[in-house]
This record gives C-alpha cells, sequence and structure tokens, in this order.
C-alpha cells in the first residue's frame, strides 16, 4: 500500500509517525509524500485546546478532498476524545484510540492490505525519515502522564504511563545515527517521568545512549522542571547532551501555579535555571507560559510577568487560556475575559521578544564558534543558498554559502543578530 502520514499537535506525535513510517516500510509499504498518491491516509490528532479539536476536523476534510478515494486512518488525542457518532459522521474509515496507538500498523494492514503485494511496495525507497528531516529525528521514549494539572486534556486522552524499554531505545538511536541523522529529541507525554514503570529513569536512558549509541546531539522535548534531580543534570557536562531544556512554567505567580495543579514554584523553578545556567556556560532555557487562566487577577499578572521577565528566556510559547471541556480549570470561576487575555498576551508578547534579542545579544558577546547543525536551504536569485540551522543550545542562525550545507554540522562564527535569529558565517566545511 501507499501510505500518506500527517500530523497535527505536539513534537510526541511527530515521533509517532516516525515510528508508524519505520513500520509500514518494514513491512513493504511505501511511504507516499502526498495525499493524492496514496491508497491510506493516516493521520494523527491534537486536541490540546479547542482550536486544535477545529484544526483536527479541518484536517479530515482536507485529506477527504485531496484523495475521495484513499481510505483515512486517524488516531491521536482527538480521535481518543470524541464520541464515535461525531467520528463517524465524517467518514472515517478506521479509528485507532491513543490505547491502541502501538498497533496502528498491524491494524491498518490488517483492514485494508491487498491480497498481494503493491508493485510499488517492491520499489527501492529512502526511509521515511529521511523524505521529511534528514538531520533531526524526534524519538518517543514514553506515553502518558501521572499528573493531572487542572488545564490539561492530554493526561485523559494518553492514560497512564508507558515507557519503552532502553535496549529497545539505543539500538533506535544508533541505526538512526548510522543512516546519517546527528540529532536526536526524546519526546513523550512525561518525559521525566520516563521508567517509572519499569524500575529505571531518565538518567539511566541518557547514561545509555551515550554509552551505547554514537548520536552525536541529544536533546529533550518539553520535561516538567520538578523531575530534575541534581544527578540528572550531570548529564550536561557530556558535550554531547546539548546545553537546552524546555522547561515548562505556565505562570510566574505562585497562586496561579497553585490553582493549575502544578508541581513547582517560582523560586524553585528560578533554583533549577540558576544551577544548569551555572553548569554550562550560555544554557538556553526556553518555556510555556499560559495568560488569563481563571481567577488571574491583575496583581497576580503583574507578579507573573515581572517574574517571566526576570528569567532570561531564549523563548516563551505563549498560550491564552482556552476552555477545553473535560477538565477542572474549565469549572473554575472568574474566567478571565478573552478581551483581556488577549491584551496580557499581547504583552508578553512585547516582553518574550525583547528577551530572546537580550539572550541573543549576550551569546554573541561569549560564544565563539558554535557547532550549528544546518537543516536546509533555499536558493537566492544570484545562485547562492540561504541556509537556517540551530546552536547546540537551541538558537537559530542564518547563513549564506555557495556550497549546500544540509545536513552538515560545521563551526559557525556569529556575525549579528537580527528579527530573532543570528546571522553567521561558516568557518570550515571540512
Amino acid at each position: 500500500m501507499r501510505i500518506h502520514l500527517s500530523a497535527l499537535g505536539c513534537r510526541l506525535n511527530e515521533a509517532e509517525l516516525e515510528q508508524w513510517a519505520g513500520a509500514f516500510d518494514a513491512a513493504g509499504d511505501q511511504i507516499s509524500a502526498t495525499a493524492e498518491e496514496a491508497d491510506v491516509l493516516v493521520l494523527n490528532t491534537c486536541a490540546v485546546t479547542k482550536e486544535a479539536v477545529r484544526k483536527s476536523r479541518q484536517r479530515v476534510h482536507r485529506l477527504h478532498r485531496a484523495n475521495p478515494s484513499a481510505k483515512l486512518v486517524v488516531s491521536g488525542c482527538y480521535s481518543s476524545l470524541e464520541s464515535p457518532q461525531a467520528l463517524a459522521e465524517l467518514g472515517i474509515d478506521l479509528v485507532v484510540p491513543n490505547s491502541d496507538k502501538d498497533n496502528l500498523v498491524e491494524l491498518t494492514r490488517a483492514e485494508f492490505q491487498q491480497p498481494n503485494m503493491p508493485q510499488s511496495a517492491t520499489v527501492p525507497a529512502e526511509s521515511a525519515l529521511f523524505k521529511r528531516n534528514r538531520h533531526r529525528a524526534f524519538i518517543k521514549i514514553q506515553d502518558g502522564c501521572r499528573y493531572r494539572c487542572t488545564f490539561c486534556i492530554v493526561t485523559v486522552a494518553r492514560g497512564a504511563e508507558r515507557s519503552r524499554r532502553i535496549e529497545t531505545l539505543v539500538n533506535e538511536v544508533q541505526n538512526l545515527s548510522e543512516s546519517g541523522v546527528h540529532e536526536v529529541v526524546l519526546t513523550g507525554v512525561h518525559v521525566g517521568g520516563y521508567g517509572s514503570d519499569l524500575d529505571t529513569n531518565l538518567f539511566e536512558l541518557i547514561t545509555a545512549l551515550l554509552n551505547d549509541t554514537d548520536i552525536s546531539r541529544i536533546r529533550f522535548a518539553s520535561v516538567e522542571p520538578w523531575d530534575l534531580s541534581p544527578e540528572f543534570l550531570t548529564v550536561f557536562s557530556n558535550s554531547r547532551v546539548q546545553p537546552h531544556m524546555h522547561l515548562p512554567l505556565q505562570s510566574g505567580s505562585d497562586t496561579v501555579l497553585r490553582r493549575m495543579a502544578r508541581r513547582c514554584k517560582t523560586e524553585d523553578f528560578r533554583q533549577l535555571t540558576d544551577s544548569l545556567r551555572e553548569q554550562v556556560p550560555d544554557f538556553n532555557i526556553t518555556t510555556d507560559i499560559i495568560v488569563g487562566f481563571p481567577g488571574e487577577t491583575e496583581q497576580e499578572w503583574h507578579q507573573s510577568i515581572n517574574f517571566i521577565d526576570s528569567m532570561d528566556f531564549g523563548h516563551i510559547h505563549i498560550f491564552s487560556y482556552s476552555e477545553r471541556e473535560g477538565t477542572k480549570a474549565a469549572s473554575l470561576p472568574n474566567q478571565v475575559p478573552k478581551s483581556v487575555r488577549a491584551e496580557r498576551s499581547r504583552e508578553l508578547h512585547e516582553v518574550a521578544a525583547t528577551q530572546k534579542q537580550r539572550v541573543l545579544r549576550k551569546m554573541m558577546s561569549t560564544a565563539q564558534t558554535p557547532l550549528v547543525l544546518w537543516e536546509r536551504g533555499e536558493k537566492q536569485p544570484d545562485g547562492q543558498l540561504k541556509h537556517w540551522g540551530y546552536t547546540p543550545n537551541y538558537l537559530k542562525v542564518c547563513t549564506i554559502s555557495e556550497q549546500d550545507l544540509t545536513n552538515l554540522v560545521l563551526p559557525t562564527k556569529l556575525l549579528s543578530v537580527e528579527q530573532g535569529l543570528f546571522n553567521g558565517t561558516v568557518v570550515s566545511k571540512s
């Protein structure tokens, strides 16, 4: 069969797509770059907000229009939370809930497989990963979460924590490294909770990846700050573990954090970030912030934005609070008017932009020639290529080159800061 894979939402959904692509490929199916050429369309949906639900339904309609004759398989949080009747009305051929995601390939092939192997499956092709993103791979290390933050629907949709075994992950990462992938990003719903069901932990996983694989860059997706022990922080002494972490703060007000059922106070968060920055120069910390959470007063908002402004985040993902049916927060009193949420979002975007410029300029004054993983290039009118890439601490760099730099890790001199990124020049292509 010819399979087209697409996803909405988080990096975990992208990581699951990579797993499915590899499994379909191993089973003799072919990954199709476009929906129009596929026999089966697989969509990994999102439901973290009402907007994500709307986009998931919209994507289903678009896939139907793009290829009405193809079979449509839908999985992910939206399909796990929506009613069977509503899903049936969308004309979906097969729904695979999150609880059966590990069996999606087998279920799809059993439902739609042709009696004989299609001719397209006998044609050698690049791995699915390289068709989308050769340089960086998202690795799903676990699923589910034991916590119940009051704004989060994902823990309902994803269920209990389930971790993949260390030996399985070591083999997967080493195979990627041998295939030319330089960087892996470890993802999950509760990354810091890895191993809670296997009598192991994230520190032991990282130790195994450093000892038993050749992958040159290891990075983390979002990790809850309360999961990081002093022992874990020592992994950053190894230069292969990249000096960047995305630590969701969600609010800079302790009273708001209590209503969110977050397990980290602002002072704990500050101490953690100070420890990381003491260990590694130019350690980059990025975060998530929800503005306009139920009951957020003017005083709490000013506490929050003042704390955030003191933290020097390299980037802030800003979310205006959106009521999500099925969460405790949706029933909390004193919902903040949408106009106030919008104004607070605008104010925080201004703070975030100024803060990012501050972080970039500080690194300009201290960094020598960071190793940049170059991702892609666009041909310019003069025939040269404009490339984008990322430093070890996940700050974006742009350069102009006569040569294709895609998937190369090269020392790069930082020249200037402009529009939230560095302009740089490659020092050596050897």
